[in-house]
């Protein structure tokens, strides 16, 4: 054997196998103690899915060959390729959640089981929410991020075992936070419902995620560190920062699911919509611009169009969109300075997000051909479109006057499906198209044909989807509005109800498009792992041989 190959710390296993011990002990006292069945079916969930890791580090550290598996000459992608599969499993779930609560919706009487609390759609709705963010959407910026580190740094991931410790600890906390939500234990705040066992257990798992980041930039071969990198490092640390803070809590009992917040009223709220609106920020925003500046010059092979451009469009939107928070409270008690501060960086953060789409738009220079022959590239820039469509309206929906008639409506509800299916999800497709045949070594996708039939039927569903949603909120917002010669509303609220049911028909059969497409996506991308299908591009399979394997110069 050659023995001078350099391995990682060849401990990580062991420190990562003392961590899970620890939790192990403590979940097994709480299990014990529970306060309430919730929060021991949770304890379960938990030994169940931390004690299979360990007994995967025990199997993986009994195998004479693992002294192998950390050699630096070779990136890491073996827990890329699981983020990869994760994603897609997890996408599937949440949107078809998604379509369950669309048409719950839509006909109450047929799809309310009275007889099975769980599938409320008050539990339902947190669980497609969560499922389609930070399962799906988490999965894909941990694999793209830990593959497009080591890329662009030249270096394998830092840390020996700990990588596979924040993908199967990101797994952990997804279980914990999806049954949970069935459960019915939720601290009824959008976005970061999870308790404060799981927001804990996600802290860990987070830290180690920087740490990792960071010490594959530390000990990085390439000199620069590219612009993706930027927005990763700042979607990690941001996210770090929020989730703390907002999740500040008091747990009534240490065996109990229950926490009090530590902050209450208008500082409750305002720290709430701080986080949420940076959760779109930096989770949905930041960390995606990452995968487009990565992924989009690699499938077009052209370089970025302005590199100057990205980094005023990464400091810019860093400074921004931090301030943005208090224009989701609008009429509320928030004093208003708050308000109009929230409204204007929300209305300059049009600019350096319209910078950004630009700049990814003109990468295509000299290459708009490829749209035409190459649906998956097609898929990433349309998503840039939806990008630049999201970031248009969202300052015009924070201006207080527009604002009257689009909250509490419909209206948001399209607004964000349009970023979230168009822009999050198109550019989380079209990465998975890529990473795929990459790192299985594919000279092509199974099929091109699937990815067009997926495109087209999944844009035609995002159409379907916000174009019905911005029928029922403007309609909505103009009934609420509406006054009779008394000066009584002229509508009641079950009428403006019942003129929303066409539009829920037409967004439930958007949804399930959109479902369809993902589905021909998880189809594709696994036959194209076990290898069926016939290799039918030359360049995309050279691509894939320098895109796997080996430490390759800066990609």
């Amino acid at each position: 054997m050659n023995q001078t190959i350099k391995r990682t710390d060849s401990t990580s296993p062991l420190s990562v196998g003392a961590l899970l011990t620890v939790f192990l002990l403590l979940t097994i006292f709480i299990a014990a103690n529970a306060a309430d069945k919730a929060m021991e079916i949770q304890a379960y969930t938990f030994l169940a899915l931390a004690g299979a890791f360990l007994i995967g580090i025990c199997l993986w550290g009994a195998d004479q060959n693992s002294k192998d598996a950390f050699d630096e000459t070779e990136y890491d992608d073996k827990v890329v390729k699981v983020g990869v599969a994760m994603s897609t499993f997890w996408g599937l779930a949440g949107l078809l959640v998604g379509v369950i609560i669309a048409l719950q919706l839509t006909w109450p009487n047929i799809f309310y089981f009275a007889d099975f609390g769980f599938t409320n759609f008050g539990r339902l709705r947190p669980l497609h929410t969560s499922a389609v963010i930070f399962a799906f959407g988490g999965n894909v910026l941990l694999a793209s991020s830990f593959y497009v580190v080591q890329r662009t740094c030249r270096t394998r991931l830092a840390g020996g075992m700990w990588p596979w410790f924040v993908v199967w600890g990101y797994q952990i906390f997804i279980a914990l936070a999806g049954t949970g939500y069935l459960l019915g234990i939720t601290q009824s705040k959008e976005y970061a419902e999870p308790e404060w066992y799981v927001d804990l257990w996600l802290t860990i798992v987070w830290v180690v995620y920087l740490l990792v980041f960071l010490g594959t930039i530390w000990k990085r071969k390439e000199k620069h560190i590219y612009v993706a990198n930027w927005f990763f490092l700042a979607f990690i640390v941001t996210i770090a920062m929020l989730h703390i803070v907002n999740n500040l809590s008091i747990p009534v009992t240490l065996t109990g699911s229950k926490s009090v917040q530590l902050f209450a009223g208008v500082q409750d709220a305002m720290t709430q919509w701080w986080y949420g609106h940076n959760a779109v920020g930096f989770f949905l925003t930041a960390g995606f611009l990452a995968i487009m500046y990565y992924f989009i010059p690699k499938r077009a092979d052209r370089p970025v169009y302005s590199y100057r451009l990205s980094i005023v469009h990464f400091w810019s939107l860093i400074f921004i969109y931090i301030w943005a928070g208090p224009h989701h409270l609008h009429y509320t008690a928030l004093p208003q300075w708050a308000q109009t501060l929230g409204m204007t960086f929300s209305i300059m953060l049009w600019m350096p997000s319209w910078g950004g789409m630009i700049n990814g738009l003109m990468t295509l220079s000299g290459a708009w051909d490829k749209l035409r022959t190459d649906p998956v590239l097609r898929m990433m820039i349309v998503s840039l479109a939806f990008y630049g469509m999201s970031t248009f309206e969202g300052p015009m929906m924070s201006v207080r006057a527009v604002n009257a008639l689009s909250h509490y409506t419909e209206w948001g509800i399209g607004h964000v499906h349009s970023g979230s299916l168009g822009w999050v999800g198109y550019i989380s497709f079209g990465a998975l198209y890529c990473l795929v045949p990459w790192l299985y070594k594919r000279p092509a996708l199974f099929s091109r044909s699937l990815v067009e039939w997926h495109f087209w039927i999944s844009t035609i569903g995002i159409v379907f989807y916000i174009c019905s949603m911005y029928f029922a909120g403007i309609t909505e917002g103009l009934m609420w509005r509406a006054y009779n010669e008394f000066g009584f509303l002229e509508y009641s609220f079950v009428e403006t109800v019942e003129a929303k049911h066409i539009a829920y028909m037409i967004r439930a059969l958007g949804g399930l498009m959109y479902f369809a497409g993902a589905v021909m996506m998880a189809i594709n991308l696994t036959m194209t792992a076990l290898g069926k299908g016939e290799a039918r591009d030359s360049e995309a399979a050279e691509k894939s041989k320098q895109a796997a394997g080996s430490l390759q110069p800066a990609e």
